[in-house]
């Protein structure tokens, strides 16, 4: 059956593969992000590669405006979404807490759980009208567990796991799903944007192992809506085989 996949942050990284996964299985996809010129080439992409339908849709989730416009000015047969995958996120600076900057923390705290508060507020209506749906949140580990100088950004994350829980427990009487999918360390453009575009940075953090590509994590997130009307995940935590926590990497 033919779906409806509503997914935040699509033009990079986790949200760009998943999109492209659930667009190999046949499913029709709105795509949204901040880089038009991206998600217009992406939707152009999807479309001529899959025969799918694409739409697009450029806003920021951090303004609530611009979510709650974007999601009610969707025409009639865009509203019947199935899933919405809640991936737009990132972490930004690597700092103590006493030398934090402000601006990076809202940066986080704004994308990382405001945005998935507003587009979950404005797309579960839709699905408890149906009585049906399957809300996918994109965690972290650092959601379970807090490392040095992650303090903020494991704030979000932890936040994340919170709200999903309570999420499932809120649509539960509605025949709604919710899963959380948690990865650990995934070589995208995270730690390019983490360390402010310090490529050589970035590029260390994935010297030495194999991480999990964009690609394992769309598996994931993918594999999760083919179970039966029955069975929901609530919860997946994935890591490369040479992680064993945050901070225990194995590098050879």
């Amino acid at each position: 059956m033919t779906k409806i996949i509503f997914i935040t942050g699509a033009t990079a990284g986790f949200g760009k593969a998943i999109a492209r996964k659930f667009a190999a299985g046949g499913h029709n996809l709105i795509i949204t992000g901040r880089r038009k010129v991206l998600l217009d080439e992406l939707a152009k992409e999807l479309i001529i590669a899959y025969n799918i339908e694409v739409l697009p849709l450029c806003f920021d989730v951090r303004k609530l405006k611009e979510v709650e416009e974007a999601v009610t000015a969707l025409p009639d047969k865009w509203k019947l979404i199935d899933v919405l995958v809640n991936n737009a996120g990132l972490a930004v600076g690597l700092n103590p807490i006493h030398e934090g900057l402000v601006d990076d923390w809202e940066r986080m705290i704004d994308t990382n759980v405001k945005g998935l508060l507003y587009m979950t507020r404005f797309v579960s209506p839709l699905m408890v009208t149906r009585k049906q749906g399957h809300i996918i949140n994109i965690g972290s580990i650092a959601g379970r567990e807090v490392y040095p100088m992650g303090n903020v950004y494991c704030g979000s994350k932890f936040a994340v796991d919170a709200i999903s829980k309570g999420t499932r427990i809120d649509l539960v009487s509605h025949n709604i799903k919710v899963t959380q999918i948690a990865p650990g360390a995934a070589e995208t453009e995270f730690s390019l944007v983490r360390f402010k575009g310090d490529k050589d940075r970035a590029d260390n953090v994935y010297r030495g192992f194999q991480p999990l590509k964009a690609e394992d994590v769309a598996d994931a997130v993918f594999y999760v809506t083919t179970l039966p009307a029955h069975v929901n995940i609530n919860d997946m935590v994935l890591m490369p085989v040479a992680q064993a926590s945050a901070v225990t990497i194995f590098k050879g």
